[in-house]
């Protein structure tokens, strides 16, 4: 029976079928996304092949975008779909295709593919980024299929690039990911996507084998692969939920555990919060904390409160949730079995009841109650012996005592509503008659009720039954009462307006509460908010003193730790200074974590109170409050208030900490990174030069007069090569440290780019000896503003580079022209070109392309210093392949200057 019950009254949340009438009503399409954990898995393919059973199905496809990347499985499954042709833009001289976003949706379709939800599309489109091109497809009512990698989700990308050590530059907005209709999971295990790749269905082979030294390895592929199953799990457990509330559906569906533990002010409940972390930990589950809040919360201590405080925030501390929700009037147990079944849990935990047997049977046990309509939830009674040695803390900062002085204008107004109401009625009395006149009495009882409070409308409650008595029942004007039937009326209307007084004054006492619960809730949003949206420490430092102050009109500093000792960072009003007594206390509360200073037990003569500001890392900071007032600084209110700010701060300060942190060991990284390159290009590009001169030298002094004319002509030759490539190795290194110093000023004069380019082939002719050199310089160039020594060696690490990677005999072009406003010089070989995911990276400080036969060449530092030349002289640089054929162009693009600025320069 109580199961029918509870079914009965169990009603579909208003959240969920409001979120669920949007998506009917609001005309967007359906997004469904096809995840995988890495390339290769499928995800295309699956795509085209669900689009093709959409249109066996007779729903009109459109196919905007697929990229096949020639697998031919996948190009196979394009035959058949109407595929819109793509938009050709130019950019940088190089012609890109992307989708024809006007051209979707002019035709309109009912499905739309559109593949690499994360790719950025070209300067001068629409949009920077595709999914957003999704998204103003689904305004247009398109439903859109379309793909995405795990490591491309926002917030998994630090976790990724931890993994993988690659930075994917292109992501996706969680909120795209958690807004999709449907997700489907394409899921391949390693070692066949491994398979996959070395059988070249993937990449192209030489891409394959630096994938499978890097990205590809199996540790890789199961990390991501446990990503994607993790991520794609948490968004279908949400659709589980909504559809459960949107449907009133009362659970569990134990489709993955969910632990929700009752706690209340009791001293054991720290210790089953504690419990449920152990317990979800081995779950693997997510778990809340709640407190039921009934009637009897009114009447809690100050001890019992903070308690009860504390062991929320304990449970946030703790990675749960904590929350307090209204008691519904009935057992505490019903409400604690509707939320629930509102939120799919699928087991509780509760401390085992400490009343005694009479009690229980009186007042009956929440513990049976829980049991008895658990349902298929399961239930823990984890006995108390053992917990409650383990309670909070306790609070050890004397706090305001509550100011319950009397004061009579609440009963004098009493009063003088009865009376106003005695006048009334005695007015009306003859019209309507003595059976009226006691509904205003009680309206008079209920005013002072919801006006004053409870004690002044018991008041009015007697007041209101003497009046009715003396004036309105015979024999008048006195207290007797002659007819028993008018006893009984006196005695209905004087319980009716006790009863009507107690409930509606514990209604206002109820309201006022809540409202100040809603104003305190309000502020401490709108603070989180402002917090969420800061990023730099002093910003986040100032939200925090500025918001403590305004809500607990109080001075605030803020203290943090610096070279071993803690300073002030920040206060309101501004604050730097701290005598020695308040230094001191800060300096003990940061130490032992406990606060210190005004109204505690630690050196209590200070004149600020300092509280330790912790996190689930530990203290990261102090806060100090002080006034003008003597004694206690807060009300026991205030106080928790207090403690909601201080661990919002917290928090927001170890979130930029952590962004610091994960920036200093980048750096930290990139430096290792660059002193073991550097180190490794000493090694060899050092050492092997210097072992050729001092051989050759070494055999011409001690094999001078056996040697011919020619092979001391060689000797010498080898000495001079290699000594100009050390040269040219030291001279980059010093290069390289001007250009991160900030040291280059390029010395910018009007020249001919013609004499430039022959001015560094000229030095290049011993590089290119083995090389076919093409010229290709447009007519009439315009003189460039440039530093004609840096730009010489900006192409002549070019050309260095292009004799590096390209196979001797081949042409290596160098080509100019004009391009508007710009002149664009390109250096053009004919190697194995460089590999996409590399046309980035290829300027970074030491990064070499690995060439054919597996070795390093060069030193990793001519392309990174001619692009930091070009930029000091107003340049870009870019790197791509070659379209006609195999081979890498790279391009420097420079600025023509005005007219007016060449004639003042030349003048």
């Amino acid at each position: 029976m109580a199961d029918h019950r509870r079914n009965a009254d169990q009603r579909p949340s208003p959240d969920a079928l409001l979120d669920a009438a949007r998506r009917e009503d609001d005309g967007r399409g359906r997004l469904k996304i096809f995840v995988g954990a890495a390339p290769g898995v499928g995800k295309t393919f699956e795509m085209l092949q669900s689009a093709h059973a959409k249109r066996k199905a007779g729903v009109d496809v459109v196919v905007g975008v697929v990229e096949t990347h020639g697998r031919s499985e996948t190009e196979a499954l394009l035959a058949g779909l109407e595929v819109i042709p793509r938009r050709r833009l130019d950019y940088k001289d190089h012609v890109l295709d992307e989708m024809d976003l006007d051209a979707l949706i002019a035709r309109r379709p009912r499905l739309a593919l559109v593949d690499e939800l994360a790719h950025s599309n070209a300067p001068g489109s629409r949009h920077p980024k595709r999914y957003l091109d999704v998204e103003e497809l689904l305004s247009h009512g398109i439903d859109v299929y379309t793909a995405v990698n795990i490591q491309h989700i926002e917030s998994l990308n630090d976790v990724v690039a931890q993994i993988t050590h690659v930075r994917v530059r292109e992501t996706v907005p969680d909120s795209i990911f958690d807004r999709a209709d449907a997700i489907e999971l394409v899921d391949l295990t390693p070692d066949d996507l491994i398979q996959r790749l070395r059988e070249g269905k993937v990449y192209v082979p030489k891409q394959a084998e630096r994938a499978l030294e890097h990205y590809f390895s199996p540790g890789n592929l199961t990390a991501l692969r446990e990503l994607a199953l993790r991520r794609t799990a948490e968004r279908v457990d949400e659709q589980l939920l909504n559809h459960m509330q949107a449907n009133a559906i009362a659970g569990p569906w134990a489709a993955g555990e969910r632990i929700l533990v009752c706690i209340n002010e009791d001293t054991r409940s720290a210790g089953l919060v504690r419990y449920t972390r152990r317990l979800a930990d081995r779950l693997h589950a997510p778990w809340s904390a709640i407190c039921v809040e009934t009637r009897s919360a009114q009447r809690l201590t100050e001890v019992e409160r903070d308690r009860l405080a504390d062991t929320l925030r304990l449970a946030e501390a703790l990675g749960g949730e904590g929350m307090t929700i209204p008691g519904s009037g009935r057992h505490v147990a019903d409400d604690v079995i509707s939320f629930a079944h509102n939120n799919n849990v699928t087991q509780i935990v509760v401390g085992k009841s400490t009343r005694s047997l009479w009690v229980e049977l009186l007042r009956g046990s929440v513990v049976h109650d829980l049991i008895r309509r658990a349902g298929n939830i399961s239930v823990h009674v984890i006995a108390g012996e053992e917990l409650a040695a383990d309670p909070v803390a306790r609070k050890t900062v004397k706090t305001l005592e509550r100011n319950d002085s009397f004061d009579p204008r609440p009963y004098l107004m009493a009063v003088l509503m009865v009376a106003a109401a005695l006048g009334l009625a005695i007015l009306i009395e003859p019209t309507f008659g003595v059976v009226n006149v006691d509904l205003v009495f009680l309206t008079a009882v209920v005013s002072v009720a919801v006006r004053y409070g409870l004690l002044p409308s018991l008041l009015a409650s007697v007041t209101a039954s003497l009046c009715y008595n003396f004036f309105f029942l015979p024999p008048f004007y006195t207290f007797t009462i002659a007819e028993p039937t008018n006893i009984a009326a006196f005695l209905f209307f004087m319980l009716i307006a006790l009863l009507v007084s107690n409930l509606a004054g514990r209604v206002r006492s109820q309201a006022v509460s809540a409202i100040g619960r809603v104003r305190t809730t309000e502020s401490l949003y709108a603070f989180s908010r402002k917090l969420a949206g800061t990023a730099a420490l002093d910003d986040v430092l100032w939200a925090t003193a500025y918001q403590a102050a305004l809500m607990l009109h109080v001075r605030v500093v803020l203290l943090l730790p610096e070279d071993g000792r803690i300073v002030v960072k920040a206060g309101y009003p501004p604050e730097d200074q701290l005598d020695d007594a308040d230094l001191a206390a800060a300096n003990w509360a940061w130490s032992n974590d406990r606060p210190a200073g005004r109204g505690s037990e630690t050196l209590p003569g200070a004149k600020r109170l300092f509280l330790p500001m912790r996190t689930g890392r530990g203290p990261i900071g102090v806060i100090g409050i002080d006034d003008d007032r003597s004694g206690p600084l807060l009300t026991p209110d205030q106080r928790r208030l207090l403690d909601a700010l201080v661990d919002q701060g917290a928090l927001a300060i170890e979130r930029v900490q952590l962004v610091e942190d994960m920036d200093r060991v980048k750096r930290s990284a990139e430096s290792d990174r660059l002193r073991q390159a550097l180190l490794t290009s000493i090694s060899h590009d050092l050492k092997t030069p210097l072992a050729a001169v001092l051989g050759a030298a070494s055999t011409l002094r001690d094999l001078s007069p056996k040697l011919s004319d020619a092979q001391r002509a060689e000797l010498i030759g080898s000495i001079v090569e290699e000594s100009e490539r050390l040269n040219r190795f030291i001279a980059n290194l010093l290069d390289m440290t001007r250009l991160e110093a900030g040291a280059v000023v390029p010395n910018a004069a009007l020249h001919d780019l013609g004499d430039v380019v022959g001015s560094a082939l000229r030095r290049a002719a011993t590089i290119l000896a083995h090389h076919n050199v093409q010229l290709d310089l447009e007519a009439e160039l315009p003189m460039l503003q440039i530093d004609a020594v840096l730009f010489e060696q900006a192409i002549f690490n070019l050309l260095d580079n292009a004799a590096k990677y390209a196979p001797l005999g081949t042409t290596i072009t160098v080509r100019a022209a004009r391009h508007g406003d710009a002149v664009l010089l390109q250096i053009i070989d004919e190697g194995e070109g460089i590999p996409p995911e590399d046309l980035e990276t290829v300027f970074d400080k030491f990064y070499r392309v690995r060439k054919s036969d597996q070795v390093r060449a060069g030193t990793g530092l001519g392309l990174a210093i001619s692009r930091g030349f070009i930029e000091a002289m107003q340049g870009s640089m870019t790197a791509a392949n070659r379209s006609d054929r195999s081979g890498a162009v790279l391009s420097i693009r420079l600025p023509v200057p005005p007219a007016r600025a060449a004639l003042d320069t030349a003048a």
